[in-house]
């Protein structure tokens, strides 16, 4: 071990994992360290009876529930835009020929108490029970002037500069209801608040626009895909990747203590007894906790359950976003759903999560609008964990520290994270140009 390496990545989280990846496919010398004997970190992927150990403390899980190695539950369960930036980002690597993606079956939302498909094309809008039937109209004349939308082209911007006007403002001129604006924001552009209203809508529509595009892509029900087997996949199809452009890949490696020089640069990491030089760090703040600062807590539930979520049309595989103002809370509430279609759960088993930003000490009573929309469990299961953000400076220590996961259900805020510390570490851009039929939804 005691060689010199660019750079040093602790941890097999994805977000460590990705940005492993991307450094040795630009051909840094890279040496990825974990302190765990397993993969992924925080965002780990665990069978029944690790489950069971983790939530109950027991070492095996009840036998009418299936064999243990059937599951493959994921303790960060994200699904991916179609198009999105981490399907472009994996299709970049070319880490994708490691992996099977299938398309996830529904997405929905949470308006006016009621489980509802998102719709996101002028033709979804008019066939919806979300809304009115004036509303319809209005809301697929506002999809129609998105759908058309192209930041080139000025005559499709019906004289409005979207840089400018807010979100509000643009939907104001096509006078769309709350439950509406909701819906839209939440569960199709996914914000994770309402400060977009008061931002240039410009973003939004964008958003909006790669959410109907992911859709269109697989000509599927909705714009996610998920890897067969789990995220899980991920993890280790990077450690393949990195092994073949020289990489070094060790788990189980106690302590993992950085070093640093008196100037308070990173020149190393030690693990029992040697020293790996290196000029850089990528980590996850529970490598470096002095360097973090505690954000918040997310509080989540994870259920085994023998059916769909109802009101999900017999989804295999589902979203529900519930917006904030729906509960009259501060963050939105996510619901996912994934089964043995995904290879996840033996036949007949679906792992469902609810999770959100922690507002109160008491996951089970916060969760409860989430959990409700279940149906009956075979087993429940509720924690809470912490979430941290680096407070160091990059450029004066070379530590390069991810910000822990939240509670959203899906991939955009993750991906956003891992490009701006791309761009922190190596001076550039990440080419995002790349050919989308790589990595194609298995087909039934």
């Amino acid at each position: 071990m005691d060689e010199e390496y660019e750079v040093i990545v602790l941890g097999t989280g994805l977000k460590e994992c990705i940005l492993s990846g991307l450094l040795s496919v630009d051909g840094v010398k890279v040496l990825h360290m974990d302190r765990n004997d397993y993969y992924g970190g925080e965002s780990t992927s665990l069978n029944l009876n690790q489950l069971w150990k983790k939530f109950r403390g027991e070492e095996k899980a009840p036998e009418h529930l299936g064999a243990s190695r059937d599951y493959n539950v994921d303790m960060m369960p994200k699904f991916m835009m179609g198009n999105g930036k981490l399907v472009r980002t994996l299709i970049h690597t070319d880490v994708t020929k490691y992996l099977s993606f299938k398309a996830v079956d529904g997405s929905y939302v949470f308006v006016k108490g009621k489980v509802q498909k998102v719709p996101a094309t002028p033709m979804e809008a008019l066939k919806s029970s979300l809304m009115g039937i004036f509303e319809k109209r209005r809301a697929g004349k506002f999809f129609s002037f998105v759908q058309e939308y192209d930041e080139k082209d000025p005559k499709t911007h019906d004289g409005m500069d979207l840089t400018r006007v807010t979100t509000k403002e643009l939907i104001a001129k096509y006078g769309l209801d709350g439950n509406t604006i909701d819906f839209i924001g939440h569960a199709v552009a996914l914000h994770t608040n309402d400060q977009h209203l008061d931002q240039p809508a410009f973003d939004t529509v964008m958003r909006m626009k790669l959410y109907a595009e992911s859709l269109a892509r697989f000509q599927g029900t909705s714009p996610y895909i998920y890897p067969l087997y789990g995220l899980g996949e991920l993890p280790q199809a990077f450690a393949r990747l990195s092994a073949v452009y020289g990489g070094t890949y060790m788990l189980n490696k106690p302590e993992c203590k950085v070093e640093f020089d008196e100037g308070g640069k990173v020149i190393g990491v030690t693990s029992e007894g040697e020293t790996a030089k290196c000029k850089k760090i990528v980590c996850d703040p529970s490598y470096l906790p002095n360097k973090v600062r505690k954000i918040g807590r997310v509080a989540r539930a994870i259920a085994i359950m023998s059916h769909p979520i109802p009101n999900t049309n017999d989804s295999h595989s589902v979203q529900v976003i519930i917006p904030q103002k729906q509960l009259a809370r501060k963050s939105d509430m996510y619901v996912f759903c994934c089964s043995y279609s995904h290879n996840v759960a033996p036949k007949g088993k679906f792992i469902a999560f609810v999770s959100t930003d922690a507002e109160t000490d008491n996951p089970q009573t916060e969760l409860k609008p989430g959990t409700d929309l279940l149906g009956p469990v075979d087993e429940i299961f509720f924690d809470m964990y912490d979430r941290y953000e680096p407070v160091n400076e990059p450029e004066l220590d070379n530590c390069f520290i991810s910000t822990s996961y939240d509670a959203t259900t899906h991939f955009e805020t993750t991906v956003a994270d891992v490009l701006n510390m791309y761009t922190l570490i190596t001076g550039k851009q990440l080419d995002l140009s790349v050919d989308l039929s790589a990595a194609s939804a298995a087909e039934e």
